[in-house]
Formats: structure tokens, C-alpha cells, sequence
């Protein structure tokens, strides 16, 4: 293995056994905090996997995380947890795969508008069988899963996550999405199965996002689907892979970090404005840094680094 690649592997062992054991001396708001965060770090490095390099712009990040969080939920007194987690993973699974066949032809602004409208039917069926078959509108869940439990799982689906990114980057499967990226017409005529690569990646970020969403459900204690499928969620994953870099192994991590603290700020201070501050900071991500944070120091260092070699060059000539 090359020097960096040991550099980031270390960085990462380092960063994920320091955070393994923050719950051993941190106090419950910060392991609550950082569950939060991990969550979103996650949700963010999931929907960077199958967007970033596709350039599929999704809005079905909800639909999934409240089909875990609602598995999890009715599911919670009749199977044990671990069965349950699977279950939620195997119902993301051929939810993403009877969509992924279905609208993956889909393209720009139709793929946009069409997993805005999944998650939105998702959740309207969810509250027309909660009404008119249970006569409730949520569920209490009930389990043996400590905050501290609930850390660390979502620590290794986070670490997991990551892992699954590097690697598929590195692969044949990661060229042939930055190929279909840019050009699928282009990427037929290499050969590459489109239709295959894209499902296979769209199928793997939506079960992350449901198994997010299934590991988080107990916090809540109760579960309806205003709380599961909040569409408030889809667009934060969406602006925190923006901002660090869909494109970029480390993008979403940078994204999501500081504007999960951002935004706990601004929810605590600002309830009646925060929806407005979220849309302004959207539309200034899209237009200031439209390739992210990283891709921006990447291509300023590079400009700068031809500029000095330029100037160097010429006073030796």
C-alpha cells in the first residue's frame, strides 16, 4: 500500500478507537450529541456513495430511514433486536430494489422529483394503515438498548460505511460510476452494464440508511411518521455531502460535522427561522461551492502550486 493510503488508514484507526471510547468518560448530553452526529455522518457517506460519483441527485434518504425506524418499531416486542436490525436490512433491500428497477432510467430532475415523491407516499401510507388499521397514529418502542449501545452501533455502520466507500472508489465498480457519471452513452459503449452498477450502489446506500434509521428508532421512545419520515432530513444529508464534497472520500465527514453542530445551534436558537436559514444556506452551498469544500482547497492549492512553479520557472529562464 502506498504512504497515504497508510496515512488514512491510520488517521481512521486513530479517529475510531478515540471515539470507541469517549462514552467511558464523557457525559450523557455529549454521547447523545455525537450520536446525532454519527448518524448524519453516516447518512451523509451513504448518499454520497450512490450519488456522488452517478450524479443521481436523491431525495429518498427519509423514505428509507423511516422504513428502519418503523420496522424497528413494529417489530420491537415480537423479534429479538439483533433479528430485527436484519429484517430492516432486508426490507431496505427490496424496497431499493423494486425502485432502483423501476426509476434508475430516470434522470436530472426527474430522478430528483421521483424520490421526493417516494418518501412523500411512503410516509402518507404508512399514516393511512397506522389510522385506519391500528386506529393509532405511532408506536411506543420498548428496549433494552442503551444510549452507549446505540453509540457504538452506530460507530461501526459509520466506520463500515466508510470502509465500503474507499473501497468501491478503488475498484472497477467505482471507475465505472465515475464513467457513467459523466457520460452513460459513453459508458454503454465501454461496456459496462449501467443498469447493474447503478442498482447494486443505490441498493447498498439504501440499506445503510435504513439500518441508520432502525438503530436510532429507540431514542425516541415513540415513533409516528411526522418524527420517521420528516423530509427535513433528506435535504440536510443532501446539503452536508454538498458542502464537504459528494465526490470525495472525506466530503460528507466535512460536511456533516460542523453543520450538525450548526444546525443544533440554529434549531435551539432560531425554531421559527430555521427552515428559512436551511434554504439560504442551500442555495449559497449550490452556488459558492457547487463541487464542495475539499474539491474547492483542492483546486485553489493546485492553482497556486502552477502559479509559484510558473514564477520559479521563469526567473531561472
Amino acid at each position: 500500500m502506498s504512504g497515504n493510503v497508510l496515512l488514512q488508514a491510520a488517521i481512521l484507526a486513530a479517529v475510531v478507537g478515540a471515539l470507541a471510547c469517549l462514552p467511558f468518560y464523557a457525559n450523557p448530553y455529549t454521547v447523545t450529541l455525537i450520536i446525532g452526529m454519527l448518524g448524519y455522518v453516516t447518512l451523509a457517506t451513504a448518499w454520497a456513495l450512490f450519488s456522488g460519483p452517478t450524479r443521481y441527485v436523491s431525495l429518498a434518504t427519509v423514505a428509507f430511514f423511516g422504513i428502519g425506524a418503523y420496522t424497528c418499531a413494529v417489530l420491537s416486542e415480537s423479534v429479538p433486536y439483533l433479528l430485527l436490525l436484519l429484517i430492516a436490512g432486508a426490507i431496505g433491500l427490496a424496497v431499493a430494489l423494486v425502485v432502483g428497477l423501476s426509476t434508475l432510467r430516470l434522470g436530472g430532475v426527474y430522478f430528483v422529483i421521483f424520490t421526493f415523491g417516494l418518501a412523500e407516499l411512503v410516509r402518507q401510507l404508512v399514516t393511512w394503515y397506522e389510522v385506519n388499521m391500528t386506529g393509532t397514529l405511532g408506536r411506543y418502542i420498548f428496549l433494552p438498548v442503551t444510549p452507549e449501545g446505540i453509540y457504538w452501533q452506530l460507530l461501526a455502520l459509520a466506520t463500515a460505511t466508510f470502509l465500503i466507500s474507499w473501497g468501491v472508489a478503488r475498484s472497477r465498480i467505482g471507475l465505472a460510476l465515475k464513467v457513467i457519471g459523466d457520460d452513460e452513452v459513453v459508458a454503454a459503449h465501454c461496456g459496462i452494464n449501467i443498469a447493474r452498477v447503478k442498482l447494486a450502489l443505490f441498493a447498498t446506500s439504501s440499506v445503510v440508511i435504513t439500518l441508520v434509521g432502525a438503530i436510532q428508532a429507540p431514542r425516541w421512545t415513540y415513533v409516528e411518521p411526522a418524527i420517521a419520515f420528516n423530509p427535513t432530513l433528506s435535504f440536510l444529508t443532501l446539503i452536508m455531502a454538498l458542502l464537504g464534497g459528494a465526490t470525495r472520500l472525506w466530503g460528507p465527514l466535512l460536511g456533516a460535522v460542523p453543520l450538525f453542530l450548526l444546525f443544533e445551534w440554529l434549531s435551539a436558537n432560531f425554531p421559527n427561522h430555521y427552515s428559512i436559514i436551511l434554504g439560504l444556506l442551500f442555495i449559497a452551498i449550490v452556488f459558492v461551492l457547487p463541487r464542495g469544500v475539499l474539491a474547492f482547497i483542492e483546486e485553489n492549492w493546485k492553482r497556486r502550486h502552477n502559479g509559484t512553479a510558473k514564477a520559479v520557472s521563469g526567473v531561472t529562464e
